[in-house]
């Protein structure tokens, strides 16, 4: 819907690394499409598109890691959303320890949580999982400036959206 187009072409929002472990695999990609939905209990929402091998390992997770870069990390949200875990492996090529039911988290990231997947909700092309934070990387120091959407705009996705 060009409206719908229209609207988003205005949006400039965070970026963040999903982070995914089930049956052996790890994955983790880039996602924009992403935030808190309630205050009490805590929960956010990530929607994962249903074309990526992130989605296909984080139907089976009961966990998923979401981190937050900072903007001067666009090499790691480049390797996130421009490689595919399809042809390599991303957790090579970083500093990673595993978290609950060994979700990947990355501690370089500038703020990071674990959630247990409360639900997964039908979006069209992408699934949404709405978490219950349960980890948390240590408060950060001031208020460091995110990768934001406008920094990526540039990159080709490891997968088509």
């Amino acid at each position: 819907m060009a409206q719908l187009d229209a609207f988003s072409d205005l949006l400039d929002y965070p970026m963040y690394v999903v982070t995914a472990a089930a049956g052996g695999e790890r994955a983790g990609c880039l996602v924009g499409f992403a935030s808190q939905c309630s205050i009490r209990p805590p929960r956010f929402a990530v929607w994962l598109s249903v074309a990526n091998r992130t989605y296909r390992v984080a139907r089976q997770a009961t966990h998923l890691g979401v981190h937050l870069l900072h903007r001067e990390q666009g090499e790691l949200a480049r390797l996130f959303g421009g490689e595919t875990g399809d042809e390599i492996d991303k957790f090579d090529r970083v500093t990673w320890q595993p978290s609950h039911d060994g979700v990947p988290v990355l501690p370089d990231a500038c703020a990071w949580f674990v959630g247990r997947v409360h639900s997964r909700i039908d979006g069209g092309d992408h699934m949404g999982f709405l978490l219950d934070p349960v980890d948390a990387s240590p408060a950060a120091t001031g208020r460091p400036t995110p990768i934001m959407f406008s920094d990526v705009t540039d990159l080709s996705p490891g997968h088509p959206a």
